[in-house]
């Protein structure tokens, strides 16, 4: 009987070890924000390149949504700017931090911030702006999967889970398809 348990938790230390945080999915999406400001490998990737592992089965629902009302002509994606940033353009990332907040409900709060104008020239305010996010980290299936992403823009926290519900009523709405 010892033998058998002994067994059983040498089997399950390595699933132990490699169980993921909250933190974890957003860790990715902060990776794939900082290659594709510095021009890395990452350059190419997008956000949502691995949606299905990253993101809750609603978040998706609703990007599959929004994504039949592109931003522009000949994209499927539905936004024609950097949902991380809020930006078209940028810096390097620098003194990104990704850390949780605390759980309410069974939604973890990761906080991120990020300096995104760092390399701007004679100009301090800009290089010392920090761009704060937070994303809401649920599980699903024994697994945390980001729910949806709020950005801070003149003093108040959006959402991107309503944005593209709204840009679905308003494709919707005009008849676009």
């Amino acid at each position: 009987m010892k033998k058998t348990i002994l067994a059983l938790a040498v089997a399950l230390i390595p699933l132990a070890a490699h169980a993921e945080t909250a933190a974890d999915p957003v860790q990715r999406i902060m990776d794939v924000a900082a290659g594709r400001w510095e021009n890395t490998e990452s350059a190419g990737k997008d956000y949502f390149d691995s949606i299905e592992r990253d993101f809750s089965k609603d978040f998706v629902a609703v990007y599959r949504g929004a994504q039949k009302y592109p931003a522009y002509d000949g994209s499927d994606q539905p936004f024609d700017y950097d949902v991380i940033t809020s930006s078209q353009d940028g810096c390097p990332l620098q003194d990104v931090k990704v850390s949780p907040a605390g759980e309410k409900d069974g939604v973890t709060t990761v906080d991120v911030s990020f300096r995104l104008w760092a390399c701007v020239p004679d100009d301090a305010a800009a290089q010392a702006k920090v761009n704060e996010l937070k994303f809401d980290v649920v599980m699903e299936n024994g697994k945390a999967v980001i729910s949806d992403i709020h950005r801070l823009s003149e003093g108040k926290w959006d959402t991107l889970v309503g944005e593209m519900k709204e840009n679905i009523a308003n494709g919707e709405k005009n008849g676009q398809q």
